[in-house]
């Protein structure tokens, strides 16, 4: 009686099938139980406590020196991410003939959970009783090293493939090394790697396209892409947002297009990117054009968050605030994304008022608010002159929300406290900024002594901005009326003197406007 109620409480709580009751419950009676089927028991466990009560079968059994049951107990127990100190590895531990796969799950359970130091000492214990390694080893070990931005520990790895060999032909281990070294920054070992692959699958172009992307050099992500056989919608959409990322926005048009042109279906991610190239060119033409491709391809803004978002974006940069709040509003669902776009629109085209009434009812639907939202707030909050309220918010950012203040965020808090006269209070805190201050936070400062003629703080403003940008003229012209305004002439003179002798002369410009025939630059 008590052996029948002991079997149905294992097997109740392991949740497992019926053609599988038969077998756990002879549990004792039985000498052997096969591996397959307490491999699958293992599948069934949802709780730790479930893993161990298979755990005593497999002891039981026989089986705790079992490889290939213990590979498969260790697998399941990393999946459902039990620490692998606390448990996985004592059952290791207790195994006196680890083989290859063993040790390599092992070695992926501490990479997994960040520990790389104790993957990389598994592996070298793996190394010294003579074990050799699977692909899925070195797999784990790259990405051990990826996740701690080791390049030099992953060279290391790399040797070791070679000393070792077997490995130069493996697909799964090149694509690691990739991987790995994209992770690290060296793109350059990477690509190396990617060139001396004998064969290569998707993975491999991807990975190594998305990269250049990643670090600019667009030149070799488009060289790949066109030796790629076959192209499908992740590789486009990597060579439309790299584009767009990296201020190329009629490329990744041209791209989107091309796409379009071999009949590759767009998806959400893909509109993204060349949204955001349309949001660069700034013209509305190009927020209408694909406005419209997006309805058509079925991500119509007011079903698809991420595009709706991506569109408000647009049309505000576009200056169409109007469009902007049009699709706003018809948005069935709101995130973070669509209320800091239109905050943002709001702010930057002379409407504080409604930005701040948005930023209130974002509020107040308990959406909490991200960098670029206090972006949005505290712009419109210096537009509007309300210096108190800007005071404030800026405080509540780390207070109430734990947003740390970025560079852009005391460029804002800057440009509110200057715009207003408070040009002594403005310098205070630029003094207090935990980072370098960037050309933008003395550009706002100097700009604001200009408004309010203060040539003292101006001087002090314009001297980093020569430091920073030491051959934009333009500083030196802001600094030159300011002075001019204050009578200071003397000053004026020797700043033309300065602009003389190093040579700095007023590059063309240009401007651009839209109408009825299209965009004329001029």
């Amino acid at each position: 009686m008590v052996a029948h109620s002991r079997s149905y409480s294992t097997t109740k709580a392991l949740a497992i099938t019926p053609k599988q009751l038969t077998t756990l419950s002879q549990l004792r009676e039985q000498s052997t139980l096969l591996k397959s089927q307490l491999v699958s028991a293992l599948h069934c466990c949802k709780s730790l406590a479930q893993f161990k009560q298979v755990h005593v079968h497999i002891i039981l059994n026989g089986l705790s020196q079992c490889c290939y049951v213990v590979t498969k107990l260790v697998r399941t127990l990393t999946g459902i991410k039990v620490p692998v100190d606390h448990y996985p590895r004592s059952v290791f531990d207790q195994v006196e003939n680890p083989n290859s796969f063993l040790y390599t799950s092992v070695v992926r359970a501490y990479s997994v959970q960040g520990l790389v130091a104790e993957s990389i000492s598994l592996y070298g214990d793996m190394r010294r009783r003579g074990i050799r390694p699977v692909s899925f080893t070195f797999s784990a070990v790259f990405k051990a090293c990826g996740a701690e931005f080791d390049v030099g520990l992953g060279r290391q790895m790399h040797a070791q493939t070679i000393v070792i060999g077997g490995f130069e032909s493996d697909l799964h281990v090149g694509n690691s090394m990739i991987n790995m070294y994209v992770k690290c920054g060296s793109v350059e070992c990477g690509r190396k790697v990617f060139d001396e692959m004998p064969a290569r699958d998707l993975i491999s172009w991807t990975e190594l396209i998305v990269a250049c992307a990643k670090y600019g050099d667009m030149e070799s992500a488009s060289e790949l892409f066109e030796k790629l056989p076959v192209k499908d919608i992740v590789i486009w959409t990597a060579m439309i947002t790299g584009f767009a990322q990296n201020a190329c926005p009629r490329e990744a048009i041209k791209y989107f297009e091309r796409m379009q042109d071999v009949g590759v279906g767009v998806d959400e991610v893909s509109l993204a990117g060349v949204i955001s190239a349309c949001a660069q060119l700034g013209v509305a033409k190009y927020a209408n054009w694909i406005a419209d491709v997006a309805e058509k391809s079925g991500f119509g803004f007011g079903n698809n968050v991420i595009v709706g978002s991506s569109l408000v974006d647009v049309y505000s940069k576009c200056g169409s605030i109007e469009d902007a709040y049009r699709i706003f509003g018809g948005l069935k669902e709101k995130n973070v994304f669509s209320y800091s776009s239109m905050i943002m629109g709001f702010a930057i085209h002379g409407r504080p008022h409604a930005a701040m009434e948005l930023f209130h009812e974002m509020l107040r639907t308990e959406i909490k608010p991200n960098g670029v939202t206090f972006i949005g707030v505290l712009t419109a909050y210096s537009h509007a002159g309300m210096v108190e309220q800007g005071r404030s918010l800026f405080k509540q950012m780390n207070e109430l929300y734990g947003i740390e203040p970025s560079a852009d965020h005391y460029t804002c808090m800057v440009d509110l406290l200057a715009r207003a006269g408070h040009l002594k209070e403005a310098l205070e805190l630029i003094e207090t900024m935990p980072m370098k201050p960037p050309g933008g936070v003395w550009g706002a400062l100097l700009g604001a002594c200009r408004i309010h003629v203060n040539p003292d703080i101006a001087k002090i403003a314009a001297s980093h901005l020569f430091e920073l940008e030491p051959n934009c003229i333009g500083n030196y012209i802001l600094l030159i009326n300011i002075y001019a305004s204050a009578g200071r002439w003397k000053d004026v003179s020797e700043m033309r003197e300065l602009v003389i002798a190093k040579g700095l002369k007023k590059n063309p410009t240009g401007s651009w406007f839209e109408g009825k025939e299209g965009v004329k630059v001029w």
